[in-house]
């Protein structure tokens, strides 16, 4: 396998499911508060080019309020631009010859992104469709092979190269580049504090407390799970953000040893001038000071609309600042550097391929700079246990970055949704990854953080195939929105 060309692949059929889960606690951040959600499953059948054929599967969140925050759009629209997504990018790739399955996502990225402007889809909500896509092409040549996602990735089975797609990377060397790839065994948990969430007993109303034998408040949460890393949401509100930093570095600062946390503005703020002003704040707060020396990056602060149009100086000279949702594009990290930015999100959501891209980037750049300046952090979008946070886990760990967002296991009750017996071939096949607690599968976490020895399966991150004969077929999309009758 050392020199075999990466195989050639026909996508076969595309089968798109749903399914809805409730949350055990609401979750607030940015300008919506979630109580129950739906996911994207997605099986693909593809054929290799030495004639065998194999099935991949992927699975996502359907996440309102995130790709697009348009406020014009409802929840129920925004989950029809995603499906929308995903039927572009399934009429693609099965129209497409045979290809590698790099060059499968690379020939169609410009394409899709036109696609879905044509039809109103700005670039973040496009690239959910690929994003799936790819990753249920990879699990599948992964499974056909016999080989790891870590594997195939080490020997570039899916055929990475430089490309016109990210025209910066145009000396990009994927073999050296990938063989020095090592995925790492074990990753922290970043706890998300959303902007609902209790803090302590006390903020919870009478009767308000779930009961279903997991923490609730942030003081449980360190005690039950032992996280060292913690994900805090503000609000752009200055002095309700302040107070509630208080709260939370009243009970952080407690830990024996060294916590790490990072800010989440989720496009709040209107400039780098307006955070910068907080953050002032918070540095001349005598019970923010540990707090302060804690945090490790502030995630995009400013909105969409603007960020990527004004430099971020202001604030890059107190913390390291980072893209999120303005990575729409391959481009976006690009521009966004020289802005002042110095890191970009990854996010499975977003594509695994960009991920990657995003790192070879660092690479480079951070050689030309002598001295390890731009870096990525791993965020989350609601990645339930099984599929999605599995191929989420394996791609970090690939990344070589040590922590990561999660937020699935505090506000979903383990595989909530999905059939007793698919949970339980998930617990049954990572046991480093799930334990059984009160007759429910739920995620491990011991002492902070997540064990990933059983993702070296064959497969990308996961050796189980959901069960999905009850679980409902995707409707199509609503999409684009019929207009309004003239009188």
């Amino acid at each position: 396998m050392e020199h075999t060309p990466a195989p050639r692949l026909t996508v076969l059929s595309v089968e798109r499911f749903e399914s809805p889960y409730r949350l055990r606690l609401p979750f607030r951040f940015g300008v919506i508060t979630v109580t129950e959600g739906r996911q994207a499953i997605v099986r693909v059948r593809v054929r290799h080019e030495d004639g065998r054929e194999g099935t991949g599967y992927a699975a996502e969140a359907l996440g309102a309020k995130w790709f697009d925050k348009n406020p014009a759009l409802s929840d129920a629209q925004n989950l029809d631009q995603l499906r929308k997504a995903l039927e572009l990018c399934e009429d693609a790739y099965l129209a497409a010859p045979a290809l590698s399955a790099f060059d499968l996502y690379a020939e169609h990225y410009r394409p899709l992104l036109d696609a879905g402007a044509a039809v109103g889809l700005n670039p973040l909500v496009t690239s959910y469709g690929p994003a799936l896509l790819d990753r249920a092409v990879l699990d599948a040549l992964c499974r056909i092979e016999g080989l790891s996602f870590w594997q195939a990735m080490r020997h570039n089975r899916p055929g990475l190269r430089a490309h016109a797609i990210a025209p910066d990377l145009k000396g990009f060397e994927p073999t050296p580049f990938l063989r020095g790839l090592e995925p790492l065994n074990t990753l922290a948990v970043r706890h998300t504090v959303g902007l609902l969430d209790p803090i302590v007993a006390a903020d919870q109303a009478s009767g308000a407390r779930v009961d279903d034998g997991l923490p609730e408040t942030l003081e449980e949460v360190v005690a039950t799970y032992g996280n060292r890393y913690f994900k805090l949401k503000v609000s752009g509100q200055a002095e309700a953000d302040l107070e509630r930093l208080r709260r939370i570095a009243s009970v952080l600062d407690r830990l024996d040893g060294p916590y790490f946390a990072t800010l989440d503005g989720n496009e709040q703020y209107g400039d780098a001038e307006a955070i910068a002003d907080l953050w002032r704040r918070m540095a001349a707060e005598p019970a923010l000071r540990r707090l302060c020396e804690a945090t490790l990056l502030i995630e995009q602060p400013i909105r969409r609309q603007v960020a990527l149009a004004q430099p971020v100086a202001a604030l890059a000279r107190h913390k390291p600042v980072i893209i999120d949702e303005s990575d729409g594009d391959l481009d976006a990290f690009v521009r966004a550097r020289a802005l002042g930015y110095t890191g970009v999100s990854s996010k499975a959501c977003k594509g695994f391929y960009k991920s990657v891209l995003n790192l070879a980037r660092c690479r480079a750049w951070n050689r030309a700079e002598g001295r390890p300046v731009y870096f990525m952090s791993a965020e989350d979008l609601t990645t339930q246990p099984g599929l999605a946070v599995q191929q989420d886990l394996a791609l970090v760990a690939l990344l070589g970055i040590p922590h990561v967002e999660r937020n699935a296991h505090h506000f979903i009750d383990g595989f909530n949704g999905r059939p007793l017996a698919e949970a339980q071939a998930y617990g049954a096949a990572h046991p480093d990854l799930y334990h059984e607690q009160n007759g429910r599968v739920r995620l491990r976490i011991r002492r902070g953080q997540l064990a990933l020895g059983s993702l070296a399966a064959a497969g990308f991150g996961s050796a189980v195939d959901p069960v999905l004969d009850g679980t409902a077929p995707m409707a199509r999309a609503d999409w684009p929105p019929a207009a309004p009758a003239h009188a």
